[in-house]
């Protein structure tokens, strides 16, 4: 159990909403209320445990609740509390891969840092698990689970290594990069099929999730450009994805693929998958259910009410923000979103700065997994919102960046970037170190 956290004091702060489609300006500098009246002014380790400053008192109450279901962790049956572990799982809780409410360490396997990655698995022909989805693989099913309760079997054992290699800046200077490289062996002790499609996927960050959610879809779509109509290289897509609640495809949000459409399917998707939790959304085989809809309803509004750390104040990252507009970086990585109403009011009408559009583009083949998810391809990822972003390593050293934790920097992971990101890229490796340094700089500072 966590040690109890001082509630946050409401800030009395406002700021006009910036153009995201502008030119890039002088004195720009990032906002200083990045979720809006959910923003909270931390910035240290547990800068993203806080529940936002402008809840009512029914749903801070509702927050603190599901604060404990958060930080669950579960056993065997039977047991008095929070049984339904397994029988095979990934990890015995959320709080265990999120670590105080950010990513997990680039791991794999038992011990303290326990299945802080996942590997998901699909095959390329067959039924999918949900209409327009993946295929699951016999045996594993759309994700492995790597550990097992007494008396089962892991699903598979995954061994990550990683591959080195550099890049030359245009000045002369070199970055070195890595990249994951997968082992994984089945309990037979064959490897796994060919066939089998695998990608390794990081936890991310839950806090600004409700805001999120509470984007109206049109405007989502609205940002959309699929066939680059415009020519400016930059083509995003939404994702459209099954809602096993309303029994039909509708737009994805969330996810490394954006391949889930809202954050109650999220929560039961990840009891279910990473800790073998069964719910109403996801039961077992025979209907029965490991959680109640009220443990699972308050895991859902613990993330939807985090709030949004406020970015560090640094004369440096008004000069790198200019660049990150500069260099295209905004293309993708929208500045600005505004919510619409949401059945917690705190969460509505808000201005908000979370770096997204919540697209899918392709990024070229140095980040494919070569796994589709619903309509998103092996090259495509969800845009990644970028606040809070500056914290990532006060909240857990050593933790990566990107999709599959590969980059141990934020250089490192924009140096990966391909595809419609490649003309940005460029733009940064082609850059003066001072250049560099303030784009880098701005991205601490969020």
């Amino acid at each position: 159990m966590r040690a109890p956290r001082p509630l946050p004091l409401i800030a009395a702060l406002s700021l006009a909403a910036c153009d995201a489609t502008s030119e890039p300006r002088g004195d720009f500098a990032p906002s200083t209320t990045p979720g809006g009246e959910t923003t909270i002014h931390d910035r240290t380790s547990q800068a993203y445990m806080q529940p936002a400053p402008n809840l009512d008192p029914e749903t801070l109450e509702a927050h603190l609740d599901g604060d404990l279901a958060f930080e669950a962790e579960f056993v065997t049956r039977p047991a008095d509390i929070n049984p339904g572990l397994g029988p095979t799982y990934n990890n015995v809780g959320c709080v265990r891969c999120h670590v105080r409410d950010g990513r997990g360490m680039p791991a794999v396997g038992a011990g303290p840092l326990r299945s802080h990655l996942l590997v998901r698995v699909s095959q390329p022909e067959g039924e999918p698990a949900a209409p327009g989805g993946s295929v699951p693989v016999e045996g594993l099913g759309l994700q492995i689970q790597d550990q097992s309760i007494r008396d089962a079997t892991p699903e598979a054992t995954v061994t990550v290594t990683w591959r080195i290699s550099t890049v030359d800046y245009a000045d002369g200077a070199q970055a070195e990069l890595q990249a994951p490289e997968l082992s994984i062996t089945l309990p037979d002790g064959s490897p796994l099929p060919a066939h089998v499609m695998t990608s390794l996927r990081q936890p991310p960050p839950v806090f600004g999730l409700g805001l999120l959610e509470a984007v109206p879809e049109a405007d989502v779509r609205a940002l959309a450009d699929p066939d680059d109509a415009d020519g400016d290289g930059i083509s995003g897509r939404p994702n459209e994805v099954w809602d096993p609640e309303v029994g039909a495809s509708v737009l994805g949000r969330f996810g490394h693929k954006a391949n889930t459409s809202n954050l109650r399917v999220q929560a039961a998707a990840a009891y279910f998958n990473d800790m073998g939790i069964s719910s109403s959304i996801f039961p077992d085989p025979d209907g029965a259910t490991d959680i109640d809809d009220e443990t699972l309803d308050g895991a859902v509004v613990y993330t939807r009410t985090l709030a949004v750390p406020a970015p560090a104040e640094s004369a440096a990252a008004s000069a790198g923000a200019e660049h990150f507009r500069a260099f295209g970086c905004a293309s993708c990585h929208v500045e600005t979103l505004v919510t619409g109403r949401h059945e917690i009011a705190a969460l509505s009408n808000q201005t908000i700065h979370p770096y997204t559009d919540l697209l899918l583009h392709d990024l070229g083949e140095g980040l494919a997994d070569g796994r589709p998810d619903f309509v998103a391809t092996g090259r495509e990822w969800r845009t990644p919102p970028l606040w809070g972003i500056g914290l990532t390593h006060t909240v857990l050293p050593y933790s990566g960046f990107l999709h599959d934790a590969r980059a141990r920097t934020l250089e490192e992971a924009i140096l990966w970037h391909g595809g419609e990101a490649e003309k940005a890229r460029e733009a940064f490796r082609t850059a003066s170190a001072p250049e560099r340094q303030a784009l880098i700089g701005f991205l601490q500072a969020l």
